[in-house]
């Protein structure tokens, strides 16, 4: 089973314009809403390539129900811990014409520290029957910018490796627990390490505390620093949709191949083919598997050649 973290969970609204005008009134052509949240979404993904997932987090007020709800709905199992504050919504607006996506994101509830302390107890139970578990997305009010070290910690006391997918200060906090693998994307690795060269981006997380750092470059692909070698995957072409929840479809395939040692050149193959097959499906969580299929032979996966200044791959 894999353990997905979504401490800020959320309903997740998609609306779809034939082609969104700033400052003027925009006639909406469809509305579909869905529990959502990163953790979410890679639990999602996962259930849909028929792997046992479990969902955790914290949800709270009418709009946690929702996600609740839905989440019973798609048959996905539901281990939210409730809390008083009202979880948040997160509003994508897609513009058909352009092909493209304007995304609101609420800040989410505030959290008590015995709401906390219940999550703990909760994920102690649950992490114990886990083959890894997955740390998704942004903190809600309340909680330090440790709660993820403190997650991994937990994790590892268990020998239950942690994928981190995060940004700023809860990022850098949970460096030193040693997650076994981080995924940002290129302006979170960027402005967590204060340099535009993901590749020097990723040593640097490395060095921090990081197993192996894979960097998502929206269409130019991935970049992977790990243990056994460091790489560049890309996929054959650009593909036109909706990019919300390409990075969590990287992030259940790259746990996927953690859990059971897939080499990594095929589990970056994995990741790029599914990251590009969610930006052709309509809503964060779906992918195409008819595209996924078909980009599977067509993902390109190269060494990184050393440069003047980076530390040798191994």
């Amino acid at each position: 089973m894999i353990l997905t973290v979504t401490l800020n969970a959320a309903l997740d609204l998609t609306h779809r314009v034939d082609r969104l005008r700033p400052h003027a009134s925009n006639r909406v052509r469809s509305v579909a809403a869905r529990a959502g949240g990163k953790g979410v979404n890679v639990s999602r993904v996962l259930h849909a390539l028929g792997h046992q997932t479990v969902v955790t987090g914290l949800a709270g007020g009418p709009t946690g129900a929702a996600v609740r709800r839905d989440l019973a709905a798609a048959g996905i199992a539901d281990e939210l811990v409730p809390i008083t504050g009202e979880s948040r919504r997160t509003v994508a607006v897609f513009d058909e014409q352009q092909g493209d996506t304007t995304v609101l994101l609420e800040p989410g509830p505030m959290v008590t520290g015995a709401e906390w302390e219940r999550f703990l107890d909760r994920f102690e139970q649950l992490v114990t029957r886990a083959a890894a578990v997955v740390l998704s997305g942004s903190l809600p009010g309340g909680l330090r910018h440790d709660a993820y070290a403190e997650l991994i910690h937990r994790a590892r006391a268990h020998r239950v490796p942690a994928v981190l997918d995060t940004a700023g200060p809860a990022l850098l906090a949970a460096l030193g627990a040693g997650p076994a693998l981080v995924k940002p994307n290129g302006d979170e690795l960027a402005a967590a390490v204060g340099r535009a060269d993901p590749r020097a981006g990723a040593e640097a997380l490395r060095t921090a505390g990081a197993g192996a750092v894979v960097a998502s470059l929206g269409p130019q692909g991935l970049i992977a620093h790990t243990p056994h070698g460091c790489w560049r995957a890309g996929p054959p072409h650009g593909v036109a949709g909706n990019p919300t929840g390409a990075g969590d479809a990287a992030v259940a395939a790259l746990t996927l191949g953690l859990v059971s040692g897939t080499p990594w050149p095929d589990r970056l193959t994995q990741a790029v083919a599914l990251s590009a097959a969610a930006v052709a499906a309509p809503l964060a969580g779906d992918f195409d598997p008819e595209l996924h299929r078909r980009l599977l032979p067509q993902v390109t996966v190269e060494p990184l050649p050393p440069y003047e200044g980076d530390t040798p791959c191994p």
